[in-house]
């Protein structure tokens, strides 16, 4: 009998409390479905780092490169990332740059959808009255509303309205013989430009392009008039403002009307912070295979304007090797040599090169 009561008390002492085991065994019935939920969680890491892996490289570890290698990446890296930088701060110190020149010189098979992008490059809105008489109130409402004009100024700018419309109406009437058969040649050249037979014989394209300059210059003055009454408008309407309002607002600038969906009046002001922008994330090795992919688009862009490269200075390439050497930067990852994005790599490196449990 006392055995038995030994045995008992000894099992007794032995036995797991109800409340532990029912914790343990909710644990073991849990812990399957925490092993998917921490597979899922790690591949949502993965799926957000995705944009920053290609922003800095793909590639969880660049392939063996000699210390030569590595410092010719940088030095082309550091090289096209201060011509960019250069040309964005040139053209944005200059004020007035423009690619007009630009595109209205292009040439190849794609010369036309490049000289469509010039602003009014056909003068369909200067030599339009009615557009030019709408756009020339809007300004005046604008500038009166910038300022906060009193009545006496909105009088002073109505007056200015009137006296450029008169110079406007003038410019048209002193030039009407060239503006007639400037608009009777648009036609023809609308012809010349869907002629085939054109695109494929040196000779006849020569001929047609003698023949666009020639119609060009018809309007060509008429244009640089209505430009300098447009200009000279803009400036009087901002000399009705007092010295206390233009410090306050600061001047009003010309807001020219879309020609096309991407024209000059866009290209011109986005284009100097574009290559600033390029710029400074190459030389600091930043997102540089997509500022290299954005830089060689651009230099191609410039390279099918003047499709095929001739020789020469003015040949573009120079442009088309330059692009070539930003899909070397872009294809390397190169700003993960002696640039920010070895930062940034460290990063995805961590989860990405962290295998889930699916991969172990």
């Amino acid at each position: 009998m006392g055995s038995s009561k030994t045995l008992k008390a000894a099992s007794g002492g032995n036995r797991v409390p109800s409340h532990l085991a029912f914790v343990s065994s909710l644990l073991k019935s849990c812990f399957p479905l925490l092993i998917p939920l921490t597979r899922s969680l790690h591949s949502v890491r993965k799926q957000l780092l995705v944009p920053l892996r290609l922003a800095v490289g793909w590639e969880l570890s660049p392939r063996l490169l000699s210390i030569i290698g590595a410092t010719m990446l940088v030095l082309l890296r550091l090289t096209i990332g201060w011509h960019f930088y250069t040309e964005g701060i040139e053209k944005y110190a200059a004020g007035n740059w423009t690619a007009a020149p630009f595109f209205v010189n292009a040439k190849g098979p794609f010369a036309e959808e490049f000289r469509g992008m010039v602003w009014d490059h056909d003068g369909s809105i200067r030599l339009d009255k009615d557009a030019i008489m709408l756009q020339w109130a809007t300004d005046r409402d604008r500038v009166a509303d910038h300022f906060g004009f009193d009545d006496e100024q909105r009088q002073q700018a109505q007056e200015n309205y009137a006296k450029s419309v008169i110079q406007y109406e003038s410019v048209l009437e002193e030039n009407a013989t060239d503006l007639e058969e400037y608009q009777l040649g648009k036609a023809r050249m609308e012809k010349l430009d869907q002629d085939p037979t054109r695109d494929g014989v040196a000779s006849l394209g020569g001929q047609r392009e003698t023949i666009r300059k020639e119609w060009k210059g018809k309007a060509a003055p008429t244009l640089k008039q209505v430009d300098t009454v447009w200009k000279n408008y803009i400036i009087a309407q901002n000399s009705v403002a007092s010295r206390e309002q233009m410090e306050t607002h600061g001047a009003y600038h010309l807001r020219k009307p879309l020609s096309a969906l991407m024209d000059t009046s866009i290209i011109d002001v986005i284009l100097p912070y574009f290559d600033i922008a390029v710029g400074l994330c190459l030389l600091l090795g930043l997102f540089t295979p997509v500022a290299g992919l954005a830089a060689a688009g651009f230099l191609g862009s410039v390279v099918l304007s003047q499709f095929p490269p001739a020789t020469g200075p003015t040949s573009s390439i120079y442009q088309l090797i330059e692009a070539m050497g930003c899909l070397v930067l872009a294809g390397t990852g190169a700003g993960r040599f002696a640039g920010l994005d070895y930062f940034l790599h460290l990063i995805v490196r961590k989860v990405w090169g962290t295998p889930s449990d699916d991969e172990v």
